[in-house]
């Protein structure tokens, strides 16, 4: 008898193990598997509650006693960039960015080694090798692109990859899976905020209303960043909510100004 595909997916519990943000703590996540012709909605439905994709499958925290995980979006056609948000987007409009199938390339592998290599030598990722890099990129059952963003062209050959995405397309916005991109000594200042701030200006321009930046951790200073952005939205068992702002968020203005 062959097996045949179902709209309702199945759900999974890993075993616990310890929180990459939180010292002390131990995580656990459900997860399902996302297959058949109806993975896109599948995807984008579960994304909707709090769900991340990774591969062919789609995850949530499930911690007993912790809720630090906070799913976060960036309400991308109200987006209000700071007086930095502005100058960056200023000081990279040299970049050439482009949205690339997703097909894994060396010049990619290489990039995403010296990040992990420099900003998480002790990560779960650490140990990647150019085979799980392209499961990573490759194997995704919903639309997904990868965005290069590059030193400008010379002599009509393609810049120095510098920063990469793999992106998720939905019907309600782009959904920003993992993104690396270069830290070096001569790197430019900023390069993960523009990368970000990049995608609310390109999902805005087509009309999409958010733009998914996966968890804000409580309690973790390396996911405060995700706060500087707003408006932000933050999925309480109410639904999406506005996120408090953060003092001194003063000097925005809509998206649409900026020059």
């Amino acid at each position: 008898m062959t097996e045949q595909p179902t709209r309702f997916p199945r759900f999974f519990v890993t075993a616990e193990s310890p929180c990459p943000y939180l010292p002390g703590r131990t995580e656990r996540k459900v997860f399902a598997e996302l297959r058949g012709p109806d993975a896109q909605r599948m995807s984008e439905g579960l994304g909707r509650i709090g769900f991340r994709r990774s591969q062919n499958v789609v995850y949530r925290p499930s911690c007993d006693g912790c809720t630090a995980c906070v799913s976060v979006r960036i309400v991308a056609n109200q987006f209000e960039p700071s007086q930095s948000h502005r100058r960056l987007l200023k000081r990279n409009a040299d970049l050439d960015v482009a949205a690339c199938d997703a097909w894994a390339t060396e010049e990619q592998f290489d990039l995403l080694r010296r990040y992990l290599k420099d900003r998480h030598p002790q990560g779960g990722m650490a140990g990647m090798d150019g085979y799980d890099f392209a499961e990573m990129i490759e194997t995704s059952p919903v639309d997904t692109v990868v965005v290069e963003y590059r030193e400008p062209a010379v002599d009509g050959k393609p810049g120095r990859l510098i920063g990469a995405c793999l992106t998720d397309k939905q019907s309600d916005g782009l959904s920003m899976v993992y993104s690396f991109y270069d830290t070096g000594p001569d790197a430019r200042p900023g390069l993960g905020t523009f990368m970000i701030l990049d995608h609310v200006v390109r999902a805005a321009q087509v009309g999409m209303r958010y733009v998914y930046l996966g968890y804000w951790v409580k309690g973790s200073p390396r996911m405060d960043y995700k706060r500087r952005f707003n408006p932000l939205e933050m999925l309480t068992p109410h639904g999406w909510r506005l996120m408090p702002r953060l003092e001194g968020a003063a000097d925005r203005r809509p998206l649409a100004e900026v020059d």
